[in-house]
């Protein structure tokens, strides 16, 4: 038998080790999160997981146990069917669930008596969320960055990928989250990731990155949406150099207008989602953005927004949380294109 046990934190260090990486829950607890990479064969599905635990409460933990293990055999011939049948001796899969117990290891028996070399996370996912969580803040301190700023409409998120796309490390927050990092900043159809998934996702990135070249990132608040930056990686983005991205206001209307397009075509959705000001802004001038808005006039709206709301929101944040803010390096496009943001980002690398 070759089957083997290792800590969740040997499990950080040599995920990259494996042919493959198995997490055995069911499709829910795998959608919250998992291990970067991971693959989802559940032992028992969501439904499944539901009869059994109703069994076990209502009648017995014998009974229940004896459906669990009748689904999870059923499972796992599945899998192996349709997954295992054409994998070579050498593959090396790491297997976890819940807390590394039942369902991942009557997966990696199988597995193991098949003649695989299998490995289980002492633990499970929960020993290697906690393992993460206690890495990122030392994993985060470990790289320099450039934090790119600049006001709503300034290109920021272009630029980064256009960085991204000449090679760059980028750290893209905003990618990672699925948010625009504002009131109006949800996507329509792209729901956020859960705050594990979103703190598995940056740790994924820094482990991938060399500490002896540059992560640019961008000048985020301490929440993208629904989601928290790491406070570890917040403290190192608000002590390091900032680099101060501008257009002119007309360039940023016109980029807002195409980023920001789906807003033009469901004016509705822009309205309702423009209602979230009311507190701030005042009944009246948000029911003003909301008619004009409705009326086709959506580039006064995207241009008041700007100037009244954002700017000054913005450039207070940046003063009172980025230490070196005031000292930033002034880089522009030429104008908001993404030739123009090409363009600059390889002018920047080039100079770096």
């Amino acid at each position: 038998m070759s089957l083997e046990r290792i800590s969740a934190e040997a499990a950080l260090s040599q995920l990259n080790n494996f042919s493959e990486v198995i997490d055995a829950r069911s499709e829910g607890e795998y959608a919250e999160d998992h291990l970067p990479g991971a693959v989802n064969w559940p032992s028992l599905h969501d439904d499944e997981r539901k009869i059994v635990g109703t069994q076990y409460k209502q009648i017995n933990a014998f009974e229940a146990k004896k459906l669990g293990a009748a689904l999870v055999a059923q499972n796992i011939a599945t899998h192996i069917q349709r997954d295992v049948l054409d994998k070579p001796r050498e593959w090396q899969p790491l297997v976890y669930c819940w807390r590394g117990g039942k369902r991942s290891g009557s997966l990696a028996l199988i597995l193991d008596q098949i003649g695989f070399r299998v490995t289980l996370v002492d633990g499970g996912y929960k020993a290697f969320r906690a393992a993460l969580v206690a890495d990122l803040p030392q994993l985060a301190a470990r790289h320099r960055y450039q934090v790119i700023c600049g006001t709503t409409g300034s290109g920021k998120t272009r630029l980064l990928q256009a960085l991204g796309a000449q090679g760059a490390q980028v750290l893209d927050l905003e990618g990672l989250a699925h948010h625009r990092s504002s009131v109006l900043g949800m996507i329509p159809g792209l729901p956020q990731p859960s705050q594990k998934a979103f703190d598995s996702r940056i740790w994924a990135a820094l482990r991938s990155f060399d500490p002896a070249r540059p992560v640019y990132i961008e000048s985020e608040s301490k929440k993208v949406g629904n989601v928290a930056v790491p406070e570890g990686l917040i403290a190192a983005m608000r002590t390091s150099p900032c680099l101060q991205l501008e257009l002119p206001e007309d360039e940023r209307v016109a980029l807002l207008l195409e980023d920001y397009d789906f807003f033009v075509q469901d004016i509705e959705f822009f309205c309702d989602r423009l209602g979230a000001l009311t507190e701030a802004r005042g009944k009246a001038t948000v029911q003003d953005w909301q008619a004009r808005a409705r009326s086709g006039d959506v580039a006064s709206v995207v241009r008041e927004l700007l100037v009244k709301h954002y700017d000054p929101v913005y450039l207070q944040s940046m003063r009172r949380n980025f230490e070196q803010y005031e000292t930033a390096r002034v880089i522009a496009p030429s104008d908001h294109s993404v030739a123009a943001m090409t363009a600059l980002a390889r002018t920047m690398l080039a100079t770096a």
